[in-house]
Parts: structure tokens; C-alpha cells; sequence
């Protein structure tokens, strides 16, 4: 079970921001920015492209949805989407609202946010999140 699955049955707890019977959306605890969140299939499935194409479909409209939270949340121009897979063996992508493509940038430093704060911008995401 990997750590992703966990979170999803409450092994774990994380700063949830959506939900719905096939994904979970929850913010990053090593945050590119305020706001980057993490959407996942419940499924646990390894690679993204491992997926059913109706499974990636609507993990994209989730994401979309999501997105469009984070948007009304987070001041930004645009939420940016990247999938990358390695880091987790459970697919998932990542939303990071973006001043600038470089925001967009793994290697950049990551933010350390208080536990108080991740939850406070947890609730508002979920708070806007319309599916």
C-alpha cells in the first residue's frame, strides 16, 4: 500500500481540499507554492498512463474543478499541471499556482508553511471546490 493509499483511508491524515468517489485532492506538504495540491486516483495504480482512458479522463475534469479552486484561493495568473510519477509509485498530479512558468520548477526551494496555515488554505480550496 503505498503512501498516497494511506492517506485516502485515513491512515494518514493530510489537508484535504476535494473529493469524490474515485479521486482525492489534498495539498502538498512540500508546497512549490501556496496551494500546490496533489489529485490522485483512490485506485492505487503506479504510472498515470497505466490509467483506464475513462479513468484519466475524469481525473483531468477532478483536476480541472480542482484547479479552478485553487484559482479563486491562491493569487495567481494560472494554475499549472505537471505529471510526473517518480517520486510516489501512485499516479497523481500536481497543481501549482504559477506567477511564471519557473514557479512550475521541481527544483526550486519549497516552502515550509505552519501546520495552521496548510489547513487554513485546505479549508478555503475546499470551500470553492465545485465538481
Amino acid at each position: 500500500m503505498t503512501i498516497f493509499s494511506k492517506i485516502v483511508a485515513g491512515e494518514i491524515p493530510s489537508y484535504k481540499c476535494a473529493e469524490s468517489d474515485n479521486f482525492y485532492a489534498f495539498l502538498d506538504i512540500n508546497p512549490l507554492a501556496k496551494g500546490h495540491t496533489l489529485v490522485i486516483p483512490k485506485r492505487e495504480v503506479d504510472y498515470f498512463f497505466d490509467l483506464t482512458d475513462r479513468e484519466i479522463a475524469e481525473m483531468q475534469v477532478f483536476a480541472k474543478h480542482v484547479a479552478q479552486a485553487i484559482k479563486q484561493v491562491c493569487p495567481c495568473i494560472k494554475v499549472g499541471q505537471a505529471v510526473l510519477g517518480l517520486e510516489v509509485p501512485h499516479a497523481h498530479i500536481h497543481l501549482v499556482p504559477m506567477q511564471s512558468e519557473g514557479d512550475l520548477n521541481f527544483a526550486n526551494a519549497k516552502l515550509q508553511l505552519a501546520p495552521e496555515e496548510m489547513q487554513e488554505i485546505a479549508n478555503k480550496i475546499s470551500a470553492s471546490f465545485h465538481a
